[in-house]
């Protein structure tokens, strides 16, 4: 069975509708399909080319749209409404209200800001770098992960090193150091006892890295520390729906994974494969 829970529509930056998506997702058998688009954000976090008025004007039409298509879509096709979450530390008040406004089956979240610098735009903020200041990087990165993790309003951790996007060999020298593996370590255990789950995404494969998110080193650790996980293709367009997704399979058995988890209702569910 398979199950994509993470992907976007033409209601912020993707390319097409809630209705080319689904069909979409159907024609490739995708058998559970989780729609998780952005949540608006407070306007002092942007990028230099933003979408976040155009998702705010159609984020209400994409809940009614997705709610209309798991009510009355193809009776062997599960739709699941899900959200994908910036977390901002300093906007708990702004989280909690997009989260207690729908009846999402699942709240996806992932870091992208570092204060209100969104770190994932281009290289030319990393290309100048120095190894002190991408490290520097890292640990505040994975420290904000930390401080969503034991929030517990999630049920998923998006693209767990998306940091690495314009660094993965950098990234790579940190993550085997004695540094980088207790951070990592501690937060991967974090996890697991939050009852979260961690994204396993072919996005990381279509970006500047070339890798899945998270990197070999740290699902090895994650599956040592016995953390489900969940798979996605992060898709922006009906052609990247399922990406990738035989090797996703793969390099989840090569360390000894054989389930992973869907959210349906806030509540887990467990699928072999």
């Amino acid at each position: 069975m398979l199950a994509d829970i993470h992907m976007h529509t033409s209601a912020s930056h993707g390319k097409n509708t809630v209705e080319e998506m689904y069909y979409a997702a159907k024609d490739k058998g995708i058998d559970i399909q989780g729609f998780s688009e952005h949540a608006p954000r407070p306007h002092k976090y942007s990028y230099p080319i933003e979408y976040n008025k155009h998702l705010s004007y159609n984020f209400p039409q994409y809940i009614e749209n997705v709610s209309h298509i798991k009510k009355c879509g193809f009776e062997h096709h599960k739709v699941l409404l899900g959200v994908e979450i910036d977390w901002l530390p300093s906007e708990s008040l702004f989280m909690d209200s997009v989260i207690s406004m729908y009846n999402f089956d699942y709240i996806i979240g992932g870091v992208h800001f570092l204060g209100s610098w969104g770190f994932d735009f281009t290289i030319e903020d990393w290309r100048n770098l120095s190894l002190s200041q991408c490290y520097m990087h890292y640990k505040n990165y994975f420290s904000s992960l930390k401080e969503m993790v034991c929030s517990k309003l999630m049920h998923v951790v998006a693209h767990f090193d998306l940091i690495k996007i314009f660094t993965p060999s950098i990234f790579r020298t940190w993550i085997n150091s004695a540094e980088g593996q207790k951070i990592v370590l501690e937060l991967l255990i974090a996890i697991r006892d939050s009852g979260m789950s961690l994204e396993v995404s072919s996005a990381g494969l279509r970006k500047f890295c070339k890798e899945i998110y998270p990197c070999l080193e740290i699902i090895k650790m994650a599956k040592a520390q016995g953390v489900s996980i969940c798979f996605s293709s992060d898709a922006h367009c009906k052609n990247t729906i399922g990406f990738a997704f035989n090797q996703l399979f793969y390099y989840t058995k090569s360390v000894g994974y054989c389930a992973y988890r869907i959210f349906e209702k806030g509540k887990a569910k467990v699928i072999t494969f």
